[in-house]
């Protein structure tokens, strides 16, 4: 292994603590340096957990580190990797990268303009299973529609009560982009919202148009009281019906497979990839693209 890449985390929160922090810490190409958050004592806990330094602020991070994580809602994570591309920070970003398509814009734009690596952490695509799926798919073509759902009650658990943004927006921001980015990764890029509506418990459905001529249909929802919760995603047309495996990968080894890919870009200076910035920009345009379709009046009877 090269020389490790000096990684900071920002956010010391509940999915900091159980996917980033561990995963930073045991990967053999990263050393985790330094962590900041919003919550001094967050940090503080974290910081003595990990035998590694609370920084003081942002910025007193950025002098420590070669790459920035973030684990902290989309419009503080927004403005906060901005700061850091503007220091030269490579970047691992949350899901959705920002919390409106302009802000997203101008960070997918920093960063290139920058020319530093980075990632979202759309860790179902670094799985196995999934690159496997999505190999067979394009390998064999003809795929007409698709469906996927993802419903679970993680709203309704004592874990994200104070997630202020995850109960504000719901499954579109947190669950869709992984849903999104699957399904145009697997029937192609998403060029349309042909219908989208939002109901009770937090049930959005959404039809999706496709380039190659495809369409999707996609239910999501974090206020279903499902155990376990229901993941499922599957293709049909000209070859059949393909359904993606389950969750042969955990998401602790899938974050694992985003890692090596970071650190090997960072060392080959590679900076684009199926799961960049980029990638993060054109979900959030789908993202808002539905959101604003559930917001139009009904049309005439």
């Amino acid at each position: 292994m090269d020389e490790q890449v000096r990684v900071g985390l920002i956010g010391a929160g509940l999915w900091a603590e159980r996917a980033h922090a561990p995963g930073l810490a045991e990967h053999p190409g990263v050393h985790f340096t330094s962590v900041w958050a919003r919550r001094r004592d967050a940090a503080d806990t974290m910081a003595k957990a990990y035998c590694i330094e609370p920084a003081d602020s942002p910025a007193e991070l950025f002098d420590q580190v070669d790459a920035v994580a973030f684990a902290v809602p989309p419009a503080v994570q927004a403005e906060l990797a901005l700061r850091a591309v503007a220091a030269g920070k490579h970047v691992i970003l949350e899901k959705p990268i920002a919390a409106t398509v302009d802000e997203a814009k101008r960070l997918a734009g920093a960063i290139a303009d920058a020319g530093v690596v980075s990632l979202v952490s759309l860790v179902r695509r670094f799985a196995q299973e999934t690159k496997d799926w999505l190999a067979d798919l394009h390998a064999t073509g003809g795929w007409v529609g698709g469906n996927a759902q993802w419903m679970s009650g993680a709203l309704l658990s004592e874990d994200y009560s104070g997630s202020a943004w995850r109960h504000e927006s719901g499954a579109l921001l947190d669950v869709g982009p992984h849903v999104i980015d699957l399904m145009d990764a697997a029937l192609g890029t998403i060029t349309d919202v042909l219908g989208a509506s939002r109901g009770q418990r937090d049930l959005w459905h959404f039809i999706l148009g496709h380039e190659t001529g495809a369409t999707s249909t996609i239910t999501i929802s974090l206020r279903m009281p499902l155990r376990p919760t229901v993941v499922d995603f599957s293709v049909y047309g000209d070859n059949g019906y393909r359904t993606l495996p389950g969750r042969e990968t955990p998401s602790d080894q899938a974050f694992t497979v985003l890692l090596d890919d970071f650190v090997a870009m960072v060392h080959s200076g590679t900076t684009s990839h199926p799961c960049d910035a980029q990638r993060g920009l054109h979900l959030q345009r789908i993202i808002e693209d539905i959101a604003r379709e559930t917001e139009k009046p009904p049309g005439p009877e």
